[in-house]
């Protein structure tokens, strides 16, 4: 394994945040054609996918039903954001609202937008695209969002799927070693009821955003669910791969993860499993990772469990 994931807590330097929930919204117009005009698209927390056209004129995004786009969410403040300008001087403006505005996890009160800027709204993201082939964009986005969850940027469920299909596969045909690890963020529903769902959210893309750099190219880290997060490892058998967990799970525990100004305790709680002749199936792996990762949890969280090979 790459000696560069091993590093030390880097010692409490916060991490961007995003968000996520189920939201209702739509838009003013009854459908959006398709034109050279920059857009926002919401990509997490509502329709994922849908497009919003920005114009000249000033867009106003909140709860009320006079506003350009409304977000139907108890977090959104009834004129919540605005944005103004054209494409190049774009800017997106907190209009007082409860939850604030944040550009690429970071709270601002003005901001002027480049293209690509994530926008989250209460508990909404949105992505702002601009560019001369703003279609070809566009489609780009789409094709992202089939295969990334939209609060963490990493891969999601249906990219995990596909990726363990694939190395099950080749694990079985050529009798090689294959390791599956399920993360659990232990007591995440405290979390949220202390200190809100806006916290919690940044806390799922601040853990994300901290593994991230210590996944290998050949390996799968992706949003399995809710609180939990996988990790596919081919070619790591299940010393290692508990070795790796145990690291994850002290790096975590030591991390100071911060939201405005509170820190958030965090530990997680690990599940391993190795592929076996016995395994016959993806799913069966999966079954095999997700007892180990109860069996942590019913033994006190924040610790690693290991699929017995006697079983």
């Amino acid at each position: 394994m790459s000696s560069n994931r091993f590093a030390p807590p880097p010692g409490g330097a916060d991490i961007l945040s995003d968000h996520e929930s189920t939201v209702v919204m739509r838009s003013s117009d009854a459908l959006v054609r398709p034109t050279g005009e920059d857009c926002l698209v919401c990509i997490y927390g509502g329709p994922i996918g849908k497009r919003f056209i920005l114009g000249q004129d000033e867009t106003t995004i909140g709860r009320g039903k006079k506003c350009t786009i409304v977000v139907e969410h108890s977090t959104v403040s009834r004129q919540h954001a605005g944005l103004t300008g054209s494409r190049g001087q774009r800017f997106v403006e907190d209009l007082g609202s409860t939850n604030g505005v944040y550009i690429n996890g970071v709270l601002d009160k003005k901001k002027g937008l480049q293209s690509g800027d994530y926008i989250k709204i209460g508990d909404v993201i949105f992505k702002y695209l601009a560019g001369d082939n703003i279609e070809s964009i566009y489609h780009e986005e789409i094709y992202r969002l089939a295969i990334e969850d939209g609060l963490t940027q990493i891969p999601n469920k249906r990219a995990f799927d596909a990726f363990l299909e694939r190395e099950f596969a080749r694990a079985a045909r050529y009798d090689r070693p294959l390791c599956l690890m399920m993360i659990d963020i232990d007591r995440f529903k405290q979390i949220n009821d202390q200190f809100g769902h806006v916290a919690g959210d940044h806390t799922l893309t601040a853990l994300a955003s901290l593994l991230k750099p210590r996944i290998r190219k050949d390996e799968c880290f992706a949003r399995y669910g809710g609180e939990e997060f996988s990790v596919v490892m081919p070619e790591s058998t299940l010393n290692g791969a508990a070795r790796y967990a145990e690291i994850i799970r002290a790096y975590v525990e030591s991390y100071k993860f911060t939201f405005e100004g509170s820190q958030i305790p965090l530990t997680v709680s690990i599940g391993v499993a190795q592929h076996r002749k016995e395994i016959k199936t993806p799913e069966g792996l999966i079954q095999a990772a997700d007892k180990c990762l109860l069996l942590a949890k019913k033994l006190g969280r924040n610790r690693v469990v290991l699929q017995d090979l006697k079983d």
